[in-house]
């Protein structure tokens, strides 16, 4: 087998490869950033193929750098894809808020036994719940809606409907709690925020509540409203858990 042709110049493609490619490898950690750092891979990956073939050919020299440049831009092409994966769960835990990790359920108005025993073999439902029943979640707060109050009037003479909650802060750190991250759904599916009530009692607002506390209120929705649906975030994109109201 013919051996590297020593009297060849080194392969430029090869250096400018891998110098690319160690540059990738240092910013494919940081987020946001290795977005470039694969643009970067990509092309340092491409100056590396250059250099393995012009190594190959016998018309340069640098082997074992072109070799070391193929191997550092696949490898900072895997990075970043490894990151950029890691980072965008980390982003959706984020948005979405703790996980309920365990229900305490009451059976809904009008529900049949069927679904009592749907409940004891599906202990983490957390959708359709009745009045009463709790919810808890990974960060160790509970989540209780205590009672429903129906056929309320507002000054302006719409309906509405109320809900009383209660939080209790089990975990190790403080948490925040907002009205806002209630939402009433109507028949038809629309989901609207809580509305104003000008005879509101005990009315949630928002704050922080320390580990071992507890807070309670009343959340307001229009009157049409048939659901509860809590969102662990603001941001979320869907109800960590919904109670039926009506």
């Amino acid at each position: 087998m013919a051996g590297e042709n020593r009297d060849a110049s080194r392969s430029v493609a090869a250096i400018v490869g891998l110098v690319l490619g160690i540059l990738a490898v240092v910013l494919s950690w940081m987020p946001i950033i290795n977005n470039f750092a694969f643009v970067l891979g990509g092309i340092g990956l491409v100056f590396a193929v250059v250099g393995m073939v012009g190594v190959v050919r016998g018309k340069k020299a640098g082997k074992a750098l072109a070799i070391a440049a193929l191997v550092v831009n696949i490898a900072s092409l895997a990075v970043v894809l490894g990151t950029q994966s890691m980072y965008s769960s980390a982003l959706d835990d984020a948005a979405n808020g703790p996980d309920v990790t365990a229900t305490d359920a009451a059976q809904a108005a009008g529900d049949d036994a069927d679904r009592g025993d749907a409940a004891d073999t599906d202990a983490v439902s957390t959708q359709d719940l009745g009045v009463g029943s709790s919810v808890t979640f990974e960060d160790g707060v509970t989540l209780t809606l205590d009672s429903v109050e129906p056929g309320l009037t507002n000054y302006d003479g719409s309906p509405v409907i109320g809900i009383h909650v209660t939080y209790v802060n089990n975990g190790d750190a403080e948490f925040d709690y907002n009205s806002y991250n209630w939402k009433g759904r109507d028949a038809q599916g629309a989901a609207t925020d809580p509305v104003y009530y000008s005879e509101a009692v005990d009315e949630l607002s928002y704050g922080t509540l320390a580990a071992g506390g507890t807070v309670s209120g009343s959340v307001y929705f229009e009157g049409d409203s048939v659901s509860a649906l809590y969102y662990a975030s603001i941001i979320a994109d869907s109800p960590a858990a919904s109670w039926t109201i009506a």
